[in-house]
This record gives C-alpha cells, sequence and structure tokens, in this order.
C-alpha cells in the first residue's frame, strides 16, 4: 500500500494483480529470479510486486541496424583524388568517330615523300643551255670554272658530274688532264643519279670509273686491271656508253616535289621491280683515241651521266680536268670496230625539271594566277 507524504494511504492506488508463471512478460520486461538477487544489487528501475517478485523495467534506446556513415568532405583544396587503376570508359560516340576517321583514312591514298639534300634548280641548266657541269650535283669543295667545262679539287676524292644524261643510244665525250701535279690523281666515266657525290667515281654500284694510276677499271670499289699503264697528265681520255632501246628498261623518272618550303622526291614503292639489265650495253675508255677495250657490259637501265673525281694532298694545287662534249674533239676514235657511232654529249636535249610543286599546285599554275 502505497502513502502520500503525510502517512495517510492513497485512495487511487490499486495495486496490481498477481502474475503467475505462465502469464507472458510484458514488453521491455525482463523476469529475473530472487535467487542470488539481493537488493542491492537490483536495476533502479524495478518495481517490486505483492508477491515478493520484481519486474525490471528496462529502457533500450532506439539503435539503428545498418547506419550508414555520413562521408566526411574533404575540405583541404589541394587534395587530389587518386585515378590509378581506373580505366576510362570511351564513349560510343567517340568510337563512333574514331571508326569513320579510319574508313576515311582508307580511302584515302597514301603518298611516301623523302627528304632530299639537292633539287634541280633553273638557274642550273635551261633548254636555251647546252651542257655544262652542274652547280648543283656535286660535292661542295669542287670548283668550277665560269664555263662550267673545267673542274678542280683539293684534297680527298670528290664528284662532280653533267647537267644533262643519256638513257638510250650511244654517246660519246671527252676529258683533257690538265694538272695532276706531284700528288694528284683521277677517277673518270659516268654515274647514274645516285652516285655519292662526296666519293670517287667507281665507288658504288652507281659508278663506273677509269683510274689514272695504273689504267685499272673501278666499280663498287673494286679495281680490276684494264688497259695500257694508266694516263698522266696532258692525256685526253674519250668515253663511250652505248644504250640500246635503254628506255624500256630504264626505271621511272623521279617525281620531285617543293612541299612547305623543303625539297622531297616521292619514295619508291617496295613492290618495284628491281633494275633491269640492258642487253648490248657497254662502258669503253679511249686513250688518245685508242681504244682500251670494253671496260663494263650490261649495264642496268637508267640515265648515266659524265662524271669526274679528283684528289690531291692537302696543302696542294688543285688536280685540275677540262671536259669537252663536243662536237670537235681532239681525238674523236676513227674505228669503233662494228660498234654504233656515238653521238656527241652536246646533243642530249633538256630534260630538267621544269617547275615545282608547291602544296600540291604547280609554281607555274601560280605564276599565271598572279
Amino acid at each position: 500500500m502505497d502513502t502520500d507524504k503525510d502517512g495517510q494511504e492513497d485512495p487511487q492506488f490499486q495495486p496490481p494483480p498477481p502474475t503467475t508463471a505462465s502469464d507472458p512478460l510484458p514488453k521491455k520486461q525482463k523476469h529475473l529470479s530472487s535467487e542470488g538477487e539481493s537488493p542491492s544489487t537490483l536495476p533502479p528501475d524495478a518495481v517490486i510486486n505483492n508477491n515478493g517478485s520484481f519486474d525490471a523495467v528496462m529502457t533500450l534506446p532506439i539503435i539503428a541496424m545498418n547506419p550508414k556513415k555520413s562521408k566526411k568532405k574533404n575540405n583541404n583544396m589541394w587534395a587530389t583524388k587518386s585515378k590509378k587503376g581506373k580505366k576510362k570508359k570511351k564513349s560510343k560516340v567517340n568510337n563512333n568517330n574514331n571508326s569513320s576517321n579510319n574508313n576515311n583514312a582508307k580511302r584515302e591514298d597514301t603518298v611516301l615523300i623523302t627528304p632530299i639534300q639537292r633539287f634541280p634548280d633553273k638557274s642550273d641548266d635551261i633548254p636555251e643551255m647546252k651542257i655544262c657541269l652542274s652547280k648543283v650535283y656535286k660535292a661542295e669543295k669542287v670548283e668550277l670554272s665560269d664555263d662550267r667545262m673545267s673542274a678542280g679539287s683539293t684534297k680527298g676524292y670528290r664528284m662532280v658530274r653533267a647537267t644533262r644524261g643519256v638513257v638510250e643510244g650511244a654517246w660519246y665525250f671527252e676529258i683533257k688532264i690538265l694538272k695532276l701535279g706531284q700528288t694528284g690523281h683521277t677517277r673518270l666515266g659516268w654515274s647514274t643519279e645516285k652516285g655519292d657525290l662526296q666519293a670517287p667515281v667507281g665507288f658504288d654500284g652507281n659508278s663506273f670509273g677509269y683510274r689514272d694510276i695504273d689504267g685499272s677499271k673501278i666499280h663498287k670499289a673494286f679495281r680490276e686491271r684494264y688497259g695500257e699503264d694508266g694516263y698522266k697528265e696532258g692525256d685526253v681520255i674519250g668515253f663511250y656508253i652505248n644504250l640500246p632501246d635503254g628506255d624500256k628498261h630504264a626505271p621511272k623518272a623521279l617525281h620531285l616535289v617543293w612541299y612547305k618550303g623543303q625539297r622531297y622526291v616521292h619514295a619508291q614503292d617496295a613492290k618495284e621491280d628491281p633494275p633491269k639489265l640492258v642487253p648490248g650495253s657497254e662502258i669503253s675508255f679511249f686513250k688518245n683515241g685508242v681504244c682500251q677495250g670494253v671496260a663494263f657490259k650490261d649495264l642496268c637501265g637508267g640515265r648515266y651521266y659524265p662524271a669526274a673525281s679528283m684528289y690531291t694532298l692537302p696543302n696542294e694545287p688543285n688536280c685540275t680536268v677540262k671536259f669537252n662534249f663536243g662536237p670537235d674533239f681532239e681525238f674523236f676514235p676513227e674505228d669503233f670496230n662494228d660498234r654504233p657511232i656515238p653521238k656527241p654529249m652536246i646533243e642530249v636535249p633538256y630534260h630538267g625539271f621544269d617547275n615545282r610543286v608547291e602544296n600540291g599546285e604547280s609554281t607555274d599554275k601560280k605564276s599565271s594566277k598572279e
């Protein structure tokens, strides 16, 4: 029985009904046995029943089963997120664009161009001029005379070639040895467009030379016994070449391009056929009008230019030679032994590069528009 502060009975107080073992426990209540439990260990919320038992009313906090941790925003403005290991997803739009670009690239024709060091110049040869020595196709150390008919050089062997070459037919020219000096030597002959100008005639497979020391012939840097004891200062050497139907075996002419101020040549297709041999072709050398025999046979098709290379030791005067392209030769052979009679090289027609192609448009067309 509960009492108020004055010790009087509270008329509104009604004791709870007694509970039995079969009655279920109310929610948020736990039945505690009185055994082993002392009033001192009772929880503060325990309520003592009339039968001496007590009910402990437990106040349970509400706890979320799967609490979501709040993401802390990084206020550090210098912090960066690492993208390592993450692959970028390419959008379908980019893939479609790339595929369309690839299709367009396949449709376009691919043109390969290769830079070249030397390029034909109109100041070097024009249709109104006659054949002479080239200012472009020569080594820098080779010096030319004003009429561009004589050439001299010191130190190592260096080459100069003529402005015009031949592809077919029989042709002839002469070179006179003006000065050798104590240490001078020459290698004279023919060179194709690919001949190395910083080397002597006969150094590689693109030139064919006649040597002064022992009169040997030289090709691909291989010397072979040929002719008499060689030639000396004051001798006149004749050069004969025969290319019957050579134009049918010659490779395609180089496609020269002038693009954005740079000199290029159209790269050759790797599938092109190798150089073809010209049946019945030959090169022969003459010394003061006397034939020294056939030096080279079965030449590859192509354009052959008169060429000369000179050599002296350092601090020596130039070794000098003079070209004669005809028609008045000093020792024109009287007998060619059933060979075709050659024409003088002075009659070789102009075959230079008339105009340049710049950015796909001819310079002649540009000048006409202006």
